[in-house]
């Protein structure tokens, strides 16, 4: 058909290209039209082809007439509007007419719900956003499913798209982001519902609006200035319409001719339509012209309508045939290319058997000829497997084939059973039938008039419980397809949310480094510069009050905290240690940054999927497994029972033993009674359950005292003992079990006498421990040895007390962790990690007095526990425990021997004494008497 003059001004490609729309109804047998064909056939076309888009790829446009439920106090109408969806903002705009340039309101669906309820009426659903509930009506119930349907599509692509999300620096979000939003939905809970082209879609723009039962109940009283804008630019288009072609452009034209439109005509109405979205105000009236030379073009210039429409019947008709003709040479050209390929492959086998043959006659040797009758045999030793295996694989398919046959007779066999019993019960029907109407022929036309008015209406109420049913079905199925959607929605969101929440705190770790440095170099710039001037001085004090301070306005100021260091942890120890110096409130601000950057850093990437491992630990028993949880450390919710496990192997409870301990030492004062009230208030100082003399753990560590100091006579009461029980009070909580986890300390993992009155073993051990630190940090011992550093000052209370008060909790119940599985073995590889932890900042420092300052304090700053039980495991070995024995007897030895040596020197010194006699205090004269 010849196209008209202005159909060139349609902009096609304006069309704001969507995702291909699943309709079944839309899709075409051949991929395109006859009459595209036909043009395509056309050479003297192809480049109008070229330039004009495809119909199929861009996804068609949402929109068509609902009515809306107004509600105005207790009077509820239903008003016409015209509905349409905007793809960018997920929203449903509705306008009163589709003509109108401004919407009257909008539905935003990316957080709204849908509903279709049976009592409301056919036709009627619900969308419930967090602020309001529209109620909408659809002309059927195929209509309502439609849009439900396409709806809940729209919905999931626009909460799914990856432009929702904003590319962040952190490739912990976005790549976890980027593989969910690929998420395709395999699961249908209803099947795709056909489009119903006469209510939906741009064509339902050329329909008149439905028509209401007044003409003002229509008028949205809420909008006014809408209402009166688009008026006013629906008179002034009309106006330009009568002066450009005597008559208003009526959509009911293109209903009189539907046949007139062809394929490519509707394409530029739709685009046309779009394009009224699309483009600004400005632009609406080039819009609207363009749809008055349309109609201008369609209405007027064809006197004899008929006769043409006659004349393009027919050579539409010649069209197809000619058409038809094309099809059939098409495939006739196509099977004369299969012949030709074949041809060509039995002519290449033809002349490669040539090749072979004539190099097998001009071999000029019995050499080569035979090496060529090997190859054939090769080759057909090689086609024989492939015939076996193809034999084989013909059995194969032939058994299944069998089996196939078998199971359709088993079926055949089952309908055939079935038909049987669909006649049995025809007969039955029939039968009922006949005494029926045996039963209506009665004489008791009374009688049978009430039974058949009774059944008729029996048949009534079933025919409407059965149309119930189906409603129902309908609406079961779609609140399932409901809330799937929306709990992937949820699902999605929720896993957004964990993403951002690990990317907040990997930002907040990497802050608490950043401000960990700057008071470092805060630090260093007080101490290394002594002649810095007063202002300078006095800037870098204010600087670090001000920085001392952070917490309390970060407090104040911020109203969300992701991971906050709490000022104890949950045994009650400080995180923060509350020094009196100023300069170590500045060191005990630094370990916290960095204690929470750590925390921070390592909650998701390593303590998860540790916690996660100890939940699949059921019931407790000694293996090489248990023994690395155990050393990477046992969460908080474990330990307890992993404590109770550990001490219960060791130590066999006796039935009531603590308790007549407890009733001993009521009874009769232990001479120890009076050193354990003293070391009472200097236990756990910074623990907040033992800082106060009224708290409530104070008397069971009293108790737990006493009745090991009568349990174990020969050491009773030492020094140290009051720390080790605080700690198992803490972790255990009970009295007993705390009794029996120091009775597991002191007479299992320690060695003997390590807590008797002469401390021997204890004193061992330190000489074991430089034993090691020479031989596995030979740099560090040199340079003790040049500053006369004796570290036995610090580490005789590290073996004593097993690291308590000298660690952060976090470390300390990490160490006891494995110091109660494997022995004391435990604490001399942290106490060599502790010294290599801090190697190089040690050798840094030239002063044997700074050496012993920095000495009282390093392990408190320590932060990193990974790290430092990496270098203790790993980084020590070999460390076995045979060699640990053999140190402790030459050692103790050695000990023994020096210790018999005093003890001789003493005694000849107590009798060079004794033998001398008591000097006479009037014959000691003093110097100054002699001076005088």
């Amino acid at each position: 058909m010849k196209k008209g003059p202005e159909s060139g001004t349609w902009p096609l490609a304006g069309v704001p290209g969507k995702l291909a729309e699943s309709n079944p109804d839309n899709s075409r047998s051949g991929g395109a039209s006859a009459k595209e064909k036909a043009v395509l056939s056309s050479p003297g076309e192809a480049e109008n082809v070229q330039l004009k888009p495809s119909r199929e790829t861009p996804r068609k446009k949402l929109c068509g007439y609902l009515n809306k439920l107004g509600i105005k106090g207790p009077i509820k109408t239903w008003k016409s509007r015209w509905f349409i969806y905007d793809e960018n903002k997920c929203h449903l705009l509705y306008y009163r007419t589709a003509q109108d340039v401004n919407p009257l309101g909008s539905i935003d669906l990316s957080s709204a719900s849908f509903d279709c309820k049976v009592e409301n009426g056919e036709g009627v659903f619900e969308i419930r956003t967090p602020s309001r509930v529209f109620t909408l009506k659809a002309i059927s119930k195929q209509a309502m499913m439609y849009w439900l349907q396409q709806l809940q599509v729209r919905r999931w692509e626009f909460c799914n798209a990856p432009s929702r999300f904003p590319v962040g620096s952190s490739q912990l979000v976005n790549e976890p982001l980027a593989d969910r939003t690929n998420v395709v939905d395999s699961e249908a809970f209803m099947p795709p519902v056909k489009t119903p082209t006469e209510v939906v879609g741009l064509k339902a723009a050329s329909l008149p609006a439905p028509q209401t039962s007044t003409a003002l109940q229509n008028i949205s009283l809420k909008h006014p200035w809408t209402e009166i804008q688009n008026t006013v630019y629906n008179i002034c288009v009309s106006k330009q319409l009568r002066g450009n072609n005597g008559n208003i452009f009526n959509f009911s034209e293109f209903q009189e001719n539907p046949e007139s439109l062809d394929e490519e005509q509707e394409a530029e109405v739709e685009a046309g339509c779009a394009v009224k979205e699309e483009i600004p105000e400005d632009g609406r009236l080039e819009s609207r012209m363009n749809w008055v030379r349309k109609a201008k073009w369609m209405n007027s210039g064809f006197l004899g309508l008929a006769e043409e429409l006659s004349r393009e019947r027919s050579s539409m008709d010649k069209v197809s045939v000619l058409q038809q003709q094309i099809l059939t040479l098409t495939e006739e050209v196509k099977s004369q290319k299969e012949l030709v390929k074949l041809l060509h492959k039995a002519l290449e086998a033809a002349q490669q058997e040539k090749r072979v043959s004539s190099m097998y006659l001009t071999a000029a040797e019995d050499k080569d000829r035979l090496e060529l009758v090997r190859h054939k045999v090769r080759q057909i030793a090689d086609l024989t497997s492939r015939l076996e295996a193809l034999e084989k694989e013909k059995k194969e398919l032939e058994q299944m084939l069998a089996l196939r046959d078998s199971h359709i007779q088993e079926l055949k066999e089952h309908v055939q059973h079935l038909m049987e019993k669909n006649h049995a019960k025809q007969e039955v029907i029939m039968a009922l039938t006949e005494q029926m109407a045996r039963e209506l022929s009665d004489p008791l036309q009374e009688a049978n008039t009430i039974t058949a008015e009774t059944l008729y209406k029996q048949q009534e109420e079933i025919e409407h419980l059965k149309d119930d049913i189906d409603a129902y079905k309908t609406q079961n199925q779609f609140l399932n397809s409901e809330i799937h959607q929306v709990t992937r929605l949820w699902t999605s969101a929720a896993e957004n949310e964990k993403a951002l929440l690990m990317k907040c705190a990997c930002l907040q770790a990497r802050n608490c480094q950043m401000e960990s440095k700057y008071l470092t170099v805060l630090r260093k710039l007080q101490e290394t510069v002594p002649g810095l001037p007063s202002s300078d001085a006095e800037l870098v004090r204010n600087l670090i009050q001000e920085a001392l301070q952070w917490d309390v306005k970060e407090g104040a100021e911020e109203g969300l905290n992701l991971n906050p260091v709490s000022e104890y942890d949950e045994y009650g120890f400080m995180t923060v240690p509350d020094y009196e110096v100023e300069d170590w409130k500045l060191l005990a601000k630094i370990q916290a940054l960095e204690i929470k950057s750590n925390n921070l850093r390592s909650q998701e990437v390593v303590e998860k999927p540790l916690r996660d491992r100890w939940n699949g630990v059921g019931e407790l028993s000694p293996s090489a497994e248990l023994k690395g949880l155990i050393r990477s450390g046992i969460p908080v919710e474990h330990r307890q029972r992993v404590w109770r496990w550990i001490v219960s192997r060791h130590c066999s409870r006796l039935p009531d033993h603590y308790q007549r301990l407890l009733r001993q030492s009521k009874s009769t004062e232990h001479p120890a009674c009076r050193q354990i009230e003293l070391d009472l208030p200097r236990t756990l100082t910074n623990n907040k359950y033992f800082s106060s003399p009224t708290s409530q753990l104070i008397p069971k560590l009293r108790r737990v005292l006493l009745a090991f100091s009568w349990h174990n006579p020969a050491i009773g009461y030492c020094q140290g003992l009051n720390r080790l029980a605080a700690v198992a009070l803490l972790v255990l909580e009970d009295e007993e079990s705390a009794f029996w986890c120091l009775v597991h300390i002191v007479e299992n993992l320690m060695p003997a006498d390590y807590y008797s009155d002469t401390l021997i073993t204890s004193q061992v051990d330190q000489r074991v421990f430089k034993d090691f630190l020479a031989e596995k940090l030979p740099r560090l011992t040199a340079h003790f040895e040049q500053h006369q550093i004796d570290v036995s000052l610090i580490t005789f209370n590290w073996f004593l007390v097993a690291f308590v008060d000298s660690l952060v909790s976090d470390i300390l119940l990490r160490v006891w962790d494995a110091f109660l599985y494997e022995g004391t073995k435990v604490i001399f590889r942290y106490a060599l990690a502790i010294f290599k932890y801090n190697e190089e900042e040690i050798l840094r420092i030239h002063d044997n007095v700074e050496i012993y300052q920095y000495l009282r304090f390093f392990t408190r700053m320590i932060v990193d526990g990974r790290k430092l039980m990496n270098i203790a495991f790993n980084e020590l070995n070999p460390f076995p425990m045979k060699l640990l024995r053999n140190r402790r007897t030459m050692h103790r030895e050695e000990l023994e021997t020096e210790l018999c040596e005093l003890e001789q020197i003493k005694a000849a010194y107590v009798k060079e004494r004794a033998e001398q006699g008591p000097q006479d205090l009037q014959d000691a004269v003093s110097e100054e008497e002699e001076e005088i």
